[in-house]
């Protein structure tokens, strides 16, 4: 844990604690009127998605040709400028998709700056630490957004803004110059041929699929929540919804920790079991209405993701570090895991237009991981027990 690595977990905290706490507050004010169906929130976090994958062939290429560092700062501002149009009065949709291009930015110079910082040795144990300060900040981002945005919705947006300030602030201290190269060509053809590249081998495809199934399902159980807590828990307070989210961060913050031990590269066949307990635990959640059982199955559902995505996130790293460029390699993976999660959200929005029960929603959601992670994993090849792409 070098400074520099230590000023990108820094960034990163404030940027994510911001992204959450914006999400919550947007949110709770949508909710304070009366006059939005209940497609409006899924679409709200489908509006923040499509720059991820409309701008999936610039935003790596745009990440390697710059020092990280710069493109982290600008991010920021660009969703600083975001959350004051909303501030403004801006129609929420529309301010969300600009907020997004600026995460679509600030993502593959997130991750990929981490192989060109610190050996592949050490490269789990930093996604580690980057899961554990994103999830502390998803923690205190969802819980005191969504209080502050109860008190006053205006006083969150603020907060916002100098958070994402402040994380660029942070981003323009880190001394790291290095520079991929700049991309020349087509940025589709381009783009379409690092897809092929990254690809190319079935640890690539099933780390990509892996980790789009693994965000499309988060998604949609986070706003699922929104939803499904009133119909069988009764609560209808944002914050109170929060908090049951928290749990799912604490979870996912634990399996982060245990990954080095449990899921190092070199067994990434591994994951694919956290996965199926992932599915099994939702549909287990479906069936309770417990307050008490229901943080202790969103808490086992987190754990059971971090274990998941952990590994998975460091495998594309650095086969994508061995290929086609770190920058690049994320940009693909954001656009796959976007993408799924942009469908995913069109669905359940589609789903809770529709009137279908939260409830039947919530064990679909499990089925459909459990079925889509043998999916993934067919044909994937067996662990050798050395770090290979």
């Amino acid at each position: 844990m070098n400074k520099n690595v230590a000023r990108v977990l820094g960034a990163q905290f404030f940027t994510a604690f911001a992204d959450n706490a914006i999400l919550f507050a947007t949110i709770t004010m949508v909710m304070q009127q009366s006059n939005v169906g209940s497609w409006y929130i899924p679409a709200l976090q489908a509006a923040f998605l499509i720059a991820y994958v409309v701008l999936a062939p610039w935003v790596g290429r745009f990440s390697d040709a710059r020092p990280k560092p710069s493109v982290l700062w600008g991010a920021n501002i660009v969703k600083a400028v975001g959350v004051t149009l909303l501030f403004a009065g801006l129609e929420p949709l529309l301010a969300y998709v600009i907020i997004g291009v600026g995460a679509a930015a600030y993502s593959p110079a997130k991750y990929g700056i981490l192989p060109e910082m610190v050996s592949e040795d050490d490269l789990v144990k930093a996604n580690g630490w980057i899961e554990g300060s994103t999830i502390l900040a998803i923690l205190g981002g969802t819980v005191i957004g969504a209080m502050l945005a109860n008190y006053s919705v205006d006083l969150a947006l603020v907060l916002v803004v100098g958070l994402y300030i402040l994380s660029a602030l942070i981003a323009f201290t880190i001394k790291h110059q290095h520079v991929v190269g700049i991309n020349k060509g087509k940025a589709l053809v381009k783009f379409a041929e690092q897809m092929k590249g990254l690809l190319a081998t079935p640890r690539a495809r099933f780390s990509t699929l892996a980790v789009s199934l693994f965000w499309a399902s988060a998604t949609v159980l986070r706003v699922l929540l929104v939803a499904w807590a009133p119909a069988v828990l009764l609560i209808t307070s944002t914050t109170e919804i929060a908090m049951l989210t928290m749990f799912v961060a604490i979870g996912i913050a634990v399996g982060s920790v245990l990954v080095p031990r449990l899921i190092p590269l070199a067994y990434l066949r591994r994951a694919r079991l956290a996965a199926y307990a992932m599915g099994a635990v939702i549909i287990l959640l479906a069936m309770l209405d417990n307050v008490w059982a229901v943080r202790a199955a969103l808490f086992m559902a987190g754990v059971c993701g971090g274990l998941f995505v952990v590994p998975i996130n460091a495998a594309l790293q650095e086969i994508g570090h061995k290929s086609i460029g770190s920058g690049g390699a994320v940009a693909i993976q954001n656009f796959f895991e976007n993408l799924a999660m942009l469908i995913a959200s069109g669905i359940y929005s589609i789903v809770a237009g529709a009137g279908v029960n939260p409830v039947a929603t919530m064990m679909g959601l499990g089925v459909i991981v459990l079925i889509a992670t043998l999916l993934v994993s067919w044909r994937l090849p067996k662990d050798t027990g050395e770090l290979n792409d």
